[in-house]
């Protein structure tokens, strides 16, 4: 071990330690390393110490963990309690059935998910980078640079960064030169952050550590110029994996809390169904126990034994479909229904409405009008200062500059360059000197930067001087951000060029930059607002930044609520401004959060769309969390759904699969319960008016398997256009009025049925032939479950020119069933007979009223999905 080097805990320098006062001196004594970095046995020391450069490990869960997980949603509880009750009554047959869909619809959904995990392993292993180290064999030796996994990083590196490299962990600044930062995935700011050495740090300011100057953290990455750090804190230490670990438990999405109170609707349903059977059978027929077998049976009947494996095939089809054709990941099925019920979508401004690039605006002079001079001198000093420079990539800036001039920077060429001084954060400036097509003797000064730096180097009295930095407030208030450009002649010379030569400007202009619109950004929100979904924007830019944004798209903003005034509200008063804001600006995480959650407070189902580590708060307090590929890797990993591309189309997309399956889903809920619930009652009515049980508990068995088989073709429907236009919401309440209003209705037809087969075949005696009851009513059953499945469901369409849909062919199958199964030898064994012809005729026209019946009541009910 080398001498002097600190323990385990100390080693690792926190950012705030280093943000104190300690001097650059003082921060690589502690981590005990030097400007030539460390040695290969220190740092495989180290690395044994302190683990590897990477985040707290994800650990994958199995498959029998994720079956598990799957068997805990209340529908399924249920269905489990039925089956032992069944088990208990010596009921098997029912058991075994029960038993088979919960192992389905669990495999169904523990598949869904086990791939959505292996393709987002697939992704982390896109990600993999390296990091530019200083290492060396032995002590004496001289250090080289090397490429190492950024993984092997260990406190006490000395790190190289360039453009486009990812700060690969949190590091002190040794030297840097035009060194610029983008902290957007960490702060939300879009704007570059510029970053210079600083022996002895100033006063920690009060944004926090992100605003040091001498600081770089992981999770950034270098948007322009270069520097040299030590690292001096490594994976579990950083401030990103900090972020990782602030991650609580979720609550309830709103496909829980939907699944939740539909669930116990029907728990109090059955709870009480077997009672009262048992009751009502004793007291007016003198039954005991005997009745207990078919009070289970009716019991099962009311439950939509099918709905575990209806509800995980839609959404694994739905799933499967975005990932073969958008490339979107549904980590968490139920996550797919969550974003067919989303009717409010936050997101942030940068990457979504907006692409990461400044482009032009436009120019203006010291009148306020047009100033074109003040592009052609831009483009001479952009071209040149990259030129001779020899900077590694253009800043932002400057390649707006070349894109906006007309020439594309060819006028520039005409010149002669013949010195530069970069942009440093210090001078906030930059400056070419070049010399002008046939200017002998004569030295041209372009400067171009920051508005205040430009102009108090200019030759202007206090009230020009005061009158631009209006006129640039002025802009600056509307969204735009601006750089001032002058220019000085000076006699040629050979002698170099310093920052003390640029004084004595002329001043030339303003150029007005915005953020560039993401091309598809207008196109998506409009349909997103066509779709029933509002957008709200949280963003850590500037408010007017964010607003002007919002103007370009023709989003109405109607104000703009900053962090500083969501502060002063208490929950309930921001509940209700969030209702009526769209943007919200200077947000912190915790801000984003609150207003997620205030939204939620209001019955709206949220979704959040973010990329950075200042999202992650945000993404777990909405119902459905979406990132996409390129978030860094703890968002990816947290949100439920994962984009190809930051993109709204592509939100587009996996709402409208949300709003299929989802509508597929509360179809079949409309239809099995309100059929269900009439069969029920009709059942409940009969057994006091008869001498025997309507139904044996085997006939109740096989007409719910095939009533359950055929409702499986309601997974592959095409829902109506309607259904696709708005949320798709599971209200308990509205589910339980519209079960009840048509259970009524197919309770009536069970009970003309009734009567039909009591007076209208052989009189009142009919009756007593157990086997033609049970016969009739059987095939009835079948034949008005087959109707409310063609008329209730969503998806019906005008046969015209079309072939049969799914659900029309297993309606008819369900019919031949109900018609056929009676007179096939496997009546006998069920106890069930052949029925006279003109018991067909009387149904037809029972079926007849009821079906018109249906059709008057769903008009009137207007049914919403």
């Amino acid at each position: 071990m080398p001498c002097g080097l600190p323990d385990a805990g100390s080693a690792a320098l926190a950012p705030e330690a280093a943000a104190g006062g300690l001097t650059s001196l003082e921060v690589l004594r502690h981590v005990d390393s030097g400007p030539r970095g460390l040695t290969d046995a220190e740092a495989e020391r180290r690395s044994a110490r302190f683990g590897e450069n990477t985040l707290p490990d994800r650990r994958a869960v199995s498959w029998p963990r994720l079956f598990g997980r799957s068997l805990r949603d209340p529908f399924t509880a249920v269905l489990l309690c039925l089956g032992l009750v069944s088990a208990t009554v010596a009921s098997w047959g029912t058991a075994c059935v029960i038993l088979c869909l919960v192992v389905v619809s669990g495999v169904l959904r523990t598949s869904g998910e086990h791939r959505a995990d292996r393709s987002m392993t697939a992704l982390r292993a896109l990600v993999a980078t390296t990091a530019t180290v200083l290492r060396r064999a032995e002590r004496d030796e001289n250090p080289e640079e090397r490429e190492i996994p950024v993984e092997d990083l260990v406190p006490g590196d000395v790190v190289r960064l360039g453009p486009g490299d990812l700060v690969p962990a949190d590091v002190r600044l040794l030297r840097a030169s035009g060194l610029s930062v983008r902290q957007a995935a960490l702060t939300g700011e879009s704007a570059p952050v510029p970053k210079a050495a600083a022996d002895v740090p100033g006063p920690r300011r009060p944004e926090g550590a992100f605003e040091q100057p001498h600081l770089c953290f992981q999770g950034s990455s270098v948007a322009s110029g270069s520097g040299t750090a030590v690292v001096v804190a490594t994976g579990a230490r950083t401030r990103f994996a900090a972020a990782h670990g602030m991650q609580g438990r979720r609550g309830p999405s709103a496909f829980d809390r939907s699944v939740h109170g539909i669930s116990w609707v029907l728990i109090r349903f059955m709870l009480l169904t077997p009672p009262l059977v048992l009751m009502a059978n004793a007291a007016l027929r003198g039954r005991g126990l005997e009745t207990l077998p078919f009070a289970v049976a009716v019991a099962v009947g009311l439950t939509p034994e099918m709905l575990p494996v209806i509800v995980t095939i839609c959404l694994a089809r739905g799933a499967s479909l975005l990932a073969r054709t958008h490339g979107v990941i549904v980590k968490r099925l139920p996550a797919l229904h969550d974003l067919g019920a989303v009717d409010v979508l936050c997101l942030d401004k940068t990457g979504t409405l907006t692409e990461d690039r400044p482009v032009l605006d436009r120019t203006l002079g010291a009148d306020g009008r047009a100033a074109p001079e003040a592009l052609h001198w831009a483009a001479v000093n952009s071209w040149w200062t990259l030129q001779l420079a020899e900077l590694p990539a253009a800043d932002p800036l400057d390649d707006a500059v070349l894109d906006a001039a007309d020439d594309g920077g060819d006028e520039a060429m005409r010149y002669e360059g013949v010195a530069a001084l970069p942009f440093d954060p210090v001078r906030r400036l930059a400056t070419a000197v070049v010399r002008g097509p046939g200017s002998i003797g004569t030295h041209t000064l372009v400067v171009k930067g920051a508005v205040e730096a430009v102009l108090e180097r200019c030759v202007l009295d206090d009230s020009e001087r005061e009158k631009l930095l209006s006129l640039a407030a002025h802009e600056a208030d509307a969204g735009l951000r601006l750089l001032a450009v002058a220019t000085a002649e000076r006699p040629a010379r050979t002698r170099a060029y310093t920052p003390a030569d640029e004084r004595g400007l002329t001043f030339r202009g303003f150029l007005t930059l915005r953020d560039a619109l993401a091309p598809t950004a207008a196109t998506a929100l409009r349909d997103l607002a066509e779709s029933g979904i509002t957008v709200k924007i949280l963003t850590g830019d500037h408010p007017g930044t964010a607003e002007r944004a919002c103007r370009d798209l023709g989003i109405g903003v109607g104000g703009v609520l900053t962090a500083d005034r969501v502060d002063t509200l208490t929950d309930a008063e921001l509940a209700d401004t969030a209702g009526r804001t769209t943007v919200f600006a200077r947000c912190t995480p915790e801000h984003k959060a609150r207003i997620t959650e205030a939204l939620r407070s209001r019955g709206h189902t949220t979704g959040f769309l973010g990329d950075g580590v200042n999202d992650l708060p945000a993404l777990r307090a909405a119902d459905v969390g979406i990132a996409p590929r390129a978030a860094v890797d703890v968002v990816r990993e947290s949100a439920d759904v994962v984009l190809a591309d930051k993109d709204l189309t592509a939100i587009g997309h996996a709402v409208l699969a949300g709003r299929h399956s989802s509508g597929n889903i509360a179809t079949y809920l409309r239809v099995t319960l309100s059929s269900n619930l009439g069969n029920v009652i009709g059942m409940l009515c009969a057994g006091l008016l008869l001498p025997f049980l309507p139904m044996l508990p085997a006939q109740v068995l096989v007409q719910n398997l095939c009533f359950d088989a055929a409702q499986l073709s309601f997974a592959y429907e095409r829902p109506h256009p309607a259904v696709l236009r708005r949320p798709t919401v599971l209200r308990p309440r509205a589910f339980l009025r519209f079960i009840t209003g048509f259970g009524a209705l197919n309770a009536l037809a069970d009970l003309a049925t009734f009567l039909l087969l009591a007076l209208a075949l052989h009189g009142p005696g009919a009756v007593d032939d157990q086997a033609m009851f049970h016969s009739g009513w059987f095939t009835e059953n079948l034949l008005t479950q087959g109707l409310v499945m063609l008329l209730l469901r969503t998806g019906r369409r005008r046969a015209e020119g079309r072939k049969p849909g799914p659900v029309v062919l297993s309606v008819a199958a369900l019919a031949a069933v109900g018609v056929l199964l009676p007179l096939s030898p496997l009546g006998p064994l069920l106890g069930m007979t052949a029925l006279p012809g003109l018991y067909y005729l009387l149904l037809a026209v029972v079926l007849g009223l009821y079906a018109a019946a249906l059709g008057a009541a769903r008009r009137r009910w207007d049914v919403q999905p």
